[in-house]
């Protein structure tokens, strides 16, 4: 059973990590939408499928969401106990500070397991939803947004410009031009009205307008020769009233949460992750011998010969290269020097090829490791957050907001800068996933040992007392005037 001290420091703690948490889960929507922005715009997307889009987007954040919660709202939750002098008063009673962050610690790690089976079981399948959304709606082509004057191709198969739209809807047309896209061997068809208007169809996937006083001019090259096609009159026909029908079903009837793709690391569990592993990695060692057979074989006369003599004795030169003449010694570093021209052409053009398996296989490496790394992260920020909470002793949007960004800012470059060092090759992708946890983990045991012997640490009084002699040897002691 809770006590009521374990009840009250619970409480204070989730008030500022509910408020928190929402704000920031807010500021990463809002930077996705900055980013996917383009992608919107003019597709005739309803309100409806962009947030049902931004929460499938906002679902893959919370893994990096929820430890900056934990430090921020630590950090905030024990100012305030220090501030309100609640912790000196749980100190006098006999009561450790151990003892006021075993609660919190408790709730942090169910957090961790829980963001465990999250990112494990929830993330992979949103992110499916929002992949697959993303690419249905950059494939999708623009609705359709009329504007007067303008040339516009938005209806398929159909060029067409009005000159002034008006009436309700922008349904009334002026100034009518509709020309229809053919080919060579096809039928031109054009039409020029004074007046239309857009009616509404029985059969949504079709567009009916309705046109007044104008001409349809067309051709009738269709499967004629040549000749025939010089000869061919142009055909005008006047009318009073034309109804036409442009099809707009590929607009209308848009597959925005169609699942198209469904091969991709992001979208598996942890488990599954291992069988993909294995697999870049055998793909990536045989794609390394298949390299490895090229340049060998590029240089065969010479590992073949090197290889045919395995025995210790010492290789016999065929040719000193100073008794070669000149004209002969030119055309063998010539020889030498394109061959190795060659080689390094080879070599570079076969890294570019091995690069990016090395890179894809370091990204499943990372993206798996972190299901788990991020889970002790939100452990590791919680010691930092009580601890500096408890030394710093001030609560509310201030030196915590401040504090909290500034270690947060760390952990992403280190975060950022090994992931990219590992996507290079140059570091094993297991160290890059779980390094910045090994940095920030001596940093939040120093900081639990400062808050439990009450060090001083942000005093700046005992820092300029520290630094008093040597500000001596700059500074001159002035006395006062009047005992001169």
């Amino acid at each position: 059973m809770f006590k009521i001290l374990d009840r009250y420091i619970i409480k204070t703690f989730f008030g500022p990590f509910l408020f928190i948490f929402s704000v920031l889960f807010f500021i990463f929507i809002v930077n996705i939408i900055w980013i996917q922005l383009g992608q919107f715009m003019g597709k005739g997307l309803t309100t409806f499928q962009i947030m049902k889009l931004l929460f499938y987007l906002g679902v893959s954040v919370v893994s990096m969401v929820l430890p900056l919660t934990i430090l921020l709202a630590s950090i905030m939750s024990f100012g305030e106990f220090g501030e309100r002098y609640e912790l000196a008063a749980m100190k006098a009673a006999g009561i450790s500070l151990t003892r006021v962050m075993m609660p919190l610690l408790g709730v942090v790690t169910l957090m961790a397991i829980l963001l465990y089976f999250f990112s494990n079981n929830i993330i992979p399948d949103f992110q499916r939803k929002a992949k697959n959304m993303l690419f249905n709606i950059a494939q999708t082509k623009p609705a359709l947004n009329f504007t007067p004057g303008q040339f516009i191709d938005q209806i398929p198969g159909y060029m067409v410009k009005f000159d002034k739209i008006e009436g309700e809807d922008g349904r009334d047309l002026e100034g009518i031009f509709i020309h229809k896209k053919a080919s060579t061997f096809e039928n031109q068809q054009s039409i020029v009205a004074e007046k239309g208007k857009f009616v509404t169809p029985p059969n949504k996937n079709y567009l009916q307008l309705v046109l007044f006083n104008g001409y349809v001019f067309e051709d009738s090259y269709a499967g004629k020769a040549e000749n025939v096609r010089l000869k061919q009159p142009d055909q005008a026909i006047k009318f009073d009233t034309l109804v036409s029908h442009f099809d707009v079903s590929e607009i209308i009837n848009k597959a925005i949460e169609e699942e198209k793709i469904t091969e991709d690391y992001r979208f598996q569990t942890f488990n599954e992750l291992f069988t993909t592993i294995d697999k870049a990695r055998k793909d990536n060692a045989k794609l390394v011998s298949n390299i490895s057979s090229e340049v060998i074989s590029q240089t065969s006369s010479v590992v073949s010969y090197m290889d045919k003599n395995k025995s210790k004795a010492p290789v016999k030169s065929q040719y000193k290269f100073d008794t070669i003449k000149t004209d002969k010694k030119l055309e063998m570093i010539y020889n030498a020097h394109s061959r190795l021209d060659n080689l390094k052409t080879t070599l570079d053009s076969k890294e570019q090829e091995l690069t990016p398996s090395i890179k894809y296989f370091n990204k499943v490496v990372i993206y798996q490791q972190r299901i788990i790394s991020y889970s002790f992260t939100c452990i590791i920020f919680f010691m930092i957050g009580a601890s500096l909470g408890s030394i710093i002793r001030k609560g509310g949007m201030g030196v915590p907001v401040i504090v909290a960004i500034v270690i947060f800012i760390i952990f992403y470059v280190i975060n950022v800068g090994f992931e990219n060092v590992a996507w290079s090759g140059k570091m094993s992708p297991y160290l890059a996933a779980w390094l910045p946890n090994m940095i920030l983990f001596p940093f939040g045991v120093l900081m639990t040992y400062k808050a439990l012997t009450d060090s001083q640490l942000f005093d700046s009084e005992k820092y300029k007392s520290f630094f008093k002699p040597l500000t001596k040897l700059f500074v001159k002691d002035k006395e006062h005037k009047r005992y001169q």
